[in-house]
């Protein structure tokens, strides 16, 4: 016991120290951190992955037009394409 008083004495006073507030400061971020991180887990969680197949690459007469109708379709105004007989 004696040898704590004797470290007590030996502290500079002038050295400031974080002290229990700057305990209390990093527990409570690190407190945040922990729910933010348990919160993302939850939400990541319910996203779903699965890629949807691309519906133009399942039809194969799409790759098998030429290119005049291409041309046809693309002359018509926006959103209203040709009509093909």
């Amino acid at each position: 016991m004696t040898h704590l008083v004797s470290f007590a004495k030996e502290v500079d006073e002038d050295k400031v120290t974080p002290g229990v507030l700057g305990f209390i400061v990093f527990a409570v971020m690190a407190a945040a951190v922990w729910a933010l991180m348990k919160s993302m887990n939850k939400h990541m969680n319910r996203v779903d992955f699965t890629q949807v197949p691309d519906p133009r690459a399942e039809q194969p007469e799409a790759a098998e037009r030429t290119g005049t109708e291409d041309a046809e379709a693309s002359s018509a105004p926006s959103g209203q394409a040709k009509k093909q007989d």
